[in-house]
């Protein structure tokens, strides 16, 4: 070894050792308050103090709080400081998704590069491994990577939103049992076929210590909701009043006239599902649904891919408002292009969609089928989802924003026996149309009573200044 590096290799030591030497005399306050403003600069709010100090007294503990009320960013601070004021301590974290599980360890992540680096390893996108043995370890959303631990804690992040959530806390409950360690969970509501639900109405589940937040307590200067952003979203809910409930007063709710149902959705969820990026490379056999908008609506592409039975939502992308059609054209064909393997492209030509259709085929997109929408055709498609969703043959991630939107479409029986659908004003369902297209797409036998465009049209269907 070169003399060069033989001192780089010693004066790394040497910083490691002071590292280590400052790690052994910083003293961590037992008070988390004082933690999270001396190491975090973290000034709590009243309603995080309380909830922390549940956390601190009691085993079992669920927070119903708002969105964006700052649930994750006080139990990613809490869980870190638990973990290094108990050695050894092993701490899990689960969730109705991956991406969704590893959230609280992202900001951990955060969190630690405010502390002295002889406490902790280097941070890994999925752990947090302190140097006094504790480690907090985000977890797939499957029971069975849970048995066999013995854990000092639990984090279920949107429990009300993992559809096996009984096995999970019941999986749960057996790593906690020879250690007498905490549950925590939380959510925004949901279904009440849940154990998120049970645990605030059901007596059985009376030793949780509840917390309860709207955004009246949640509200600027008192946290950290800005009143802009509240009056923005309060308008765009005027027509949906039950998200409103859900979502920033934390009410279970559910209007009777929604078309899928919310444990229906729930049960679709898959937490080992991921969306394919745009770069992504993908192999297999896809579907794809596009619902055009442009002005008013979003033009929103889903692509699904089947697998045995099995229709996996694998992609969806929402255009921005005014996206130019010769984009999203751009970007289908791109897809296309790259997965070789898009079978099928059912597109919605109501309005401008049916000069938009031939379009696409002259841009080299030869698997696309246009489809009038018309009462008639969307009570076909919209069967046809509900269809694969009861037979548990469609699969969707976890992504609260498609969540809400497939919750949102209402149907009614008109007085010749139809269904009829609609949304609320303000509202949108450019989601749930794009993934009944692409669920559509799939069905590989003959649909005439769709009002199908074939691929090889050749009329020029040109519609004048129409927009959706």
């Amino acid at each position: 070894m070169k003399l060069k590096e033989i001192l780089k290799k010693a004066k790394q030591l040497e910083k490691e050792w002071k590292e280590q030497q400052k790690a052994k005399e910083t003293e961590i306050p037992a008070d988390f308050k004082t933690f999270c403003q001396k190491f975090l600069k973290l000034e709590l709010t009243s309603y995080q103090l309380e909830a922390a100090e549940l956390l601190e007294k009691h085993n079992d503990i669920a927070l119903r709080w708002c969105r964006q009320s700052g649930k994750t960013h006080l139990i990613a601070a809490w869980l870190l400081h638990y973990a290094l004021t108990h050695p050894g301590s092993h701490i899990a974290i689960v969730g109705p998704s991956w991406r969704q599980t590893i959230i609280p360890i992202t900001k951990m992540n955060y969190f630690i590069t405010k502390l002295p680096k002889g406490l902790f390893h280097k941070p890994q996108r999925t752990i947090v491994r302190l140097k006094n043995g504790s480690i907090i370890q985000a977890f797939p959303n499957n029971p069975n990577n849970l048995r066999g631990f013995s854990l000092h804690c639990v984090y279920a992040d949107e429990l009300n939103f993992i559809p096996n959530d009984e096995e999970m806390f019941d999986a749960i409950s057996f790593t906690l049992a020879t250690t007498g360690g905490k549950f925590i969970a939380s959510s925004t509501p949901w279904t009440t076929d849940s154990i998120f639900w049970k645990i605030f109405h059901d007596p059985a589940f009376a030793h949780f210590k509840t917390s309860h937040i709207t955004y009246k307590q949640a509200l600027a200067p008192k946290g950290p909701l800005n009143p802009a952003w509240l009056e923005k979203k309060r308008k765009e809910y005027e027509g949906d009043p039950w998200r409103w409930r859900r979502e920033m007063l934390a009410e279970w709710a559910e209007d009777e006239n929604v078309w899928l149902s919310q444990s229906l959705i729930t049960s679709c969820i898959d937490h080992t599902l991921e969306y394919y990026d745009f770069e992504s490379i993908a192999k297999g056999e896809f579907y794809a649904g596009l619902d055009l908008g442009k002005y008013q609506d979003y033009s929103v592409l889903s692509i699904a891919e089947i697998e045995q039975s099995s229709i996996k939502l694998i992609h969806i992308h929402q255009f921005p408002l005014r996206t130019p059609y010769a984009s999203v054209i751009g970007y289908v064909k791109t897809l296309c292009d790259r997965w070789q393997t898009i079978n099928r492209v059912l597109v919605d030509m109501s309005g401008v969609g049916d000069y938009i259709v031939e379009d696409m085929i002259n841009a080299g997109i030869g698997e696309t089928e246009g489809v009038k929408f018309t009462q008639q055709t969307k009570e076909q498609l919209a069967t046809y989802l509900k269809q694969c969703m009861i037979e548990k043959r469609l699969k969707i991630p976890y992504d609260s924003d498609l969540i809400a939107e497939l919750n949102i479409e209402r149907f009614e029986l008109t007085k010749e026996g139809k269904i009829k659908f609609s949304h609320p004003e303000g509202t949108h369902d450019d989601r749930f149309w794009s993934l009944a297209l692409a669920a559509y797409a799939t069905r590989t036998e003959p649909a005439p009573k769709l009002w199908v465009i074939p691929r090889t049209a050749k009329n020029k269907l040109r519609a004048t200044g129409a927009t959706r």
